[in-house]
């Protein structure tokens, strides 16, 4: 933080009580609550649209008195009701007090035809949306304590409505705003962006932006100083990663050339099928990238089925050509073995280095789990040391202290964002020079968030999907409709009968899980909903969710699936058993598996061909999409029935419909941030916080985001510490400290 910064101040300093009330907003010091920008803007003659107010959600709007009532109640207390309007929908304002008289003057401040804000919480009374004593300001209110409101009306200002607390409302926000900005000086306050870059774009300064956002003369003001905060959001984030990028340029790394008639060479030879046009790229792209001295940084996502694996395998071969080894980094034991599998399949006896029956040149396959027995880790281990396992795939347990490689050359991380800086770290240690890095997501990223949160990666994306495979298609189930039902079982039994396989995918283990607790430790991603919107007033209890050991009693006690076997998978299993119950899944010994959400990546059964998702109205768009990628993946088409209680018009209905629409990935991964917005892209959480990012929104701001990107480049080639432009660095060091560090240390 730079000296005499007058935005590092503590509120405590101004006054206890409002520093107190403002805390719990999460605002500390006064570039806290400067930062601590309006929700919006009210004009005078413009009302809200309260058709989007949510039961428990403390709100400010702007509406009209209808009427305005003052009785006695039974108990012989006043009772004020009086009802508000946007024109279309109403909201009640209910006040008691001891007396009538005592709400006498409230009544004659709320006059039929009156306008002005209202803040409280709402909640519901017999059906009906109501705020219980909220705090009101009228427009044009005779009282002095109002007449500053009074002269921002006549002017026909903006008036800012801020976030807020009980007990603390907007217009008290926006005095202790007024009381920070007012004394500020242009020359006092470190501007982050640097000078040459505002008089480019005629940018105003830090503090005349804050002016024109908190104390606007018309939209013009507010719109102009957002304009810039949002480009200032997006600068300090991207010139981090242009550091970082920078960083590891600087870095020497072992090439890793191709070898002529190597094990790529000969694993290219007898490949049952042809590349994509984008593997083949991508695959040049990498290439290239190993046979350089400088550690490749790159992002590989790609859709559903595009052949990743395949990719990364040519990756690691030809880095074990070269005389190196490659680390396979995996976040679950399924899908390390699954990894693990699938690598020795794909390589034959080229994995089979050293044994009976391995090709002259093989190399080895080991895979290493925590769970794994003694004999078998300590045997996997050894392949590493010795450098036996040119290929070693493992979860969290590559990462221990006595995991040792003789010479490690290529990283290759699946999932990505469930690992954290530490571990990615410990395990590129491993290396005597820093290995190259491939992140590997099964997720389509839309652009702008993979500019944000891996800005310092190179990106290559896979779309197509390779020849052969025969589609999904995608229906909606209604829950509540048994014919509906019972025809989805009967789905399944057609499909089993025909040489297929089914998943049954739940979002518990257990009956006795709380609605709204993670699944287990795979990490479910159930959506929260935030309540009931105007029009839909809470009804009581959600049914509860549907758990694996449940439904598979229930599978097997049905008529119509007698017979079949019924296996179940989720992450209280031992490793043994997850192997047992994945192998006569695949074997057909138990065709229909009823699984948590662990199974949504990376799992490849050619012949599963049904995918049901119980409760999918309460997964994101982007697992949906996931699981529905399991199937189909073989000679036959895939089918994915989303069974839901979801109601026509609620967001989670929408998911559904969307996702039944298309397969496009990247199109529903857009959808699903707008929908469940971005959260915070610099934090742990996908859903269900605030973001870090104040006014700069990935879904919005590709534009700021790119010229920002390349604006932080350019600094970075001129001063890679930045020194240069000490505000800057001051405003990363505080924006991207603790936890939000580590989230954009993991690309």
């Amino acid at each position: 933080m730079l000296a005499a910064d007058p935005l590092a101040v503590p509120l405590t300093r101004l006054n206890a009580r409002t520093a107190k009330a403002l805390a719990k907003l999460g605002l500390e010091t006064s570039g806290d609550l400067l930062r601590h920008y309006p929700r919006r803007y009210a004009e005078p003659g413009t009302l809200t649209d309260m058709a989007s107010l949510r039961v428990g959600e403390h709100v400010t709007v702007v509406a009209e008195v209808v009427r305005t009532s003052l009785r006695p109640t039974a108990q012989g207390r006043g009772l004020l009701q009086s009802t508000i309007t946007d024109g279309r929908s109403r909201i009640e304002l209910t006040f008691f007090a001891s007396h009538v008289k005592k709400l006498e003057w409230r009544q004659g401040q709320l006059r039929p035809g009156r306008r002005g804000l209202f803040t409280g919480e709402v909640s519901v009374y017999r059906d009906t949306l109501q705020l219980m004593h909220p705090e009101c300001r009228l427009f044009g209110a005779d009282d002095d304590a109002q007449e500053e409101d009074e002269a921002l009306v006549e002017a026909g200002r903006p008036i800012p409505v801020y976030p807020a607390v009980a007990g603390f409302e907007s217009w008290k926000v926006a005095q202790a705003v007024r009381t920070v900005l007012d004394p500020l000086r242009e020359q006092d306050v470190p501007d982050p962006v640097p000078a040459a870059l505002r008089e480019r774009d005629a940018l105003p300064t830090l503090v005349e932006a804050l002016r024109l956002v908190h104390v606007p003369q018309d939209e013009a003001d507010w719109q102009r100083g957002r304009a810039r905060l949002r480009y200032e959001e997006a600068l300090v984030l991207q010139a981090e990663l242009a550091r970082r990028r920078a960083r590891v340029a600087r870095e020497e790394a072992v090439a890793r050339p191709r070898r002529d008639g190597g094990l790529l060479d000969a694993f290219d030879a007898r490949l049952p099928f042809t590349l994509t046009a984008g593997q083949r790229t991508v695959g040049e792209q990498i290439s290239g990238e190993l046979a350089a001295p400088r550690p490749m940084q790159r992002l590989l996502q790609g859709e559903v089925g595009s052949g990743k694996t395949v990719v990364a395998l040519r990756a690691m071969l030809q880095v074990v050509d070269a005389g190196g080894q490659a680390a396979l980094l995996a976040p679950t034991e399924v899908l390390a073995a699954q990894h693990a599998r699938t690598l020795r399949g794909l390589l034959g006896d080229l994995a089979e280095g050293g044994f009976l029956g391995g090709a002259g040149d093989a190399t080895r396959v080991a895979l290493l789990t925590g769970s794994l027995p003694t004999a078998a880790r300590r045997a996997a281990m050894l392949d590493a040391a010795s450098g036996a396992a040119g290929i070693v795939v493992g979860t969290h347990a590559l990462l221990s202290q006595d995991v040792q490689f003789a010479e490690l050359g290529l990283v290759v991380v699946d999932e990505q964002h469930r690992f954290g800086v530490e571990q990615r770290d410990a395990l590129r240690a491993k290396a005597g020079r820093t290995p190259h890095t491939l992140v590997m997501t099964a997720t389509p990223i839309p652009r702008t968030v993979a500019m944000t949160v891996f800005g310092d990666l190179e990106t290559s994306v896979l779309s197509e999907v390779p020849a052969g495979r025969q589609g999904i298609t995608t229906h909606t189930v209604p829950a509540d409709n048994p014919r509906w039902t019972d025809r989805t079982w009967q789905r399944v039994r057609e499909e089993v009968a025909g040489g297929g396989r089914a998943y049954v995918v739940c979002p518990r283990i257990d009956g006795d899980a709380t609605a709204g607790d993670p699944a287990d430790e795979d990490g479910s991603d159930l959506v929260v909903d935030a309540g009931p919107t105007v029009g839909a007033p809470d009804t009581g209890a959600r049914r509860p969710l549907r758990a694996v050991l449940d439904v598979a009693d229930e599978l097997r006690a049905r008529p119509d699936l007698a017979g079949i076997g019924i296996g179940v998978l989720h992450g209280r299993l031992s490793p043994e058993e997850k192997d047992r119950a994945f192998a006569a899944f695949a074997s057909g010994d138990a065709p229909v598996l009823v699984s948590t959400t662990v199974v949504e990546v990376g799992v490849d059964v050619p012949d599963a061909t049904v995918m049901v998702v119980l409760d999918a109205d309460r997964f994101g768009l982007s697992q949906l999409h996931q699981l529905r990628g399991r199937v189909g993946r073989g000679s036959r088409p895939g089918l994915c029935l989303l069974v839901s209680s979801a109601q026509p018009g609620t967001d989670a209905h929408t998911r559904l419909e969307t996702l039944a629409a298309t397969t496009d990935g990247f199109e529903l991964a857009a959808l699903d941030l707008e929908l469940r917005q971005e959260g915070d892209v610099l934090g742990a959480a996908q859903h269900g916080r605030g973001s870090s990012l104040r006014l700069l929104r990935v879904t919005r701001d590709a534009d700021v985001i790119a010229r920002a990107r390349t604006d932080a480049r350019a600094l970075v080639d001129q001063d890679e510490d930045l020194g240069a432009w000490p505000a800057l660095q001051a405003a990363i060091q505080a924006s991207l400290a603790g936890e939000r560090e580590e989230f954009l240390d993991r690309a």
